[in-house]
């Protein structure tokens, strides 16, 4: 009896090594690899052919911008799952609001924070965030 839970561990063990494989396997299979056809390795966009470099670079703002919708993204999940610990009966509602509350803070402060460094208005490329100037298609009015 001591030996069944082995069985366990090395048959979750085996589909595990086999999944990952498997896997490895069927993306090897199905890649894109250029069998001699000129035309297989140019990228695709409607019918266009591409012009310049196709592996362009983003700017920092997007990243910072998918950093933020991430960071609140996750608030979302955390403040359903305490709703539904607020609905319980047994709970105690004063304690759980105020670490809602707390929590809410941190993360206004952070986004006031971002908000004061000027992370969340967007540039363009070059511009850098201690530029005074006004961004690429505002104009400063002549006084």
């Amino acid at each position: 009896m001591a030996l069944t839970g082995i069985w366990y561990v090395l048959g979750f063990a085996f589909a595990a090594g086999s999944f990952a494989f498997l896997t490895f396997g069927a993306a090897w299979l199905v890649s894109h690899r250029n069998r001699g056809d000129v035309h297989k390795g140019l990228p695709y966009e409607s019918g266009i052919d591409t012009y310049g470099d196709t592996h362009g670079r983003f700017g920092l703002s997007f990243y910072i911008y998918a950093l933020l919708f991430v960071a609140f993204d996750i608030e979302v999940v955390f403040i359903y799952l305490w709703a539904l610990i607020f609905r319980n009966p047994g709970a105690d509602a004063g304690a759980l609001f105020i670490s809602m509350l707390v929590f809410v803070g941190i993360l206004l402060f952070g986004l006031a924070y971002a908000w004061r460094k000027g992370v969340l208005s967007w540039r363009g490329p070059g511009e850098a965030i201690g530029d005074r100037r006004p961004p690429t298609g505002e104009h400063s009015s002549p006084e």
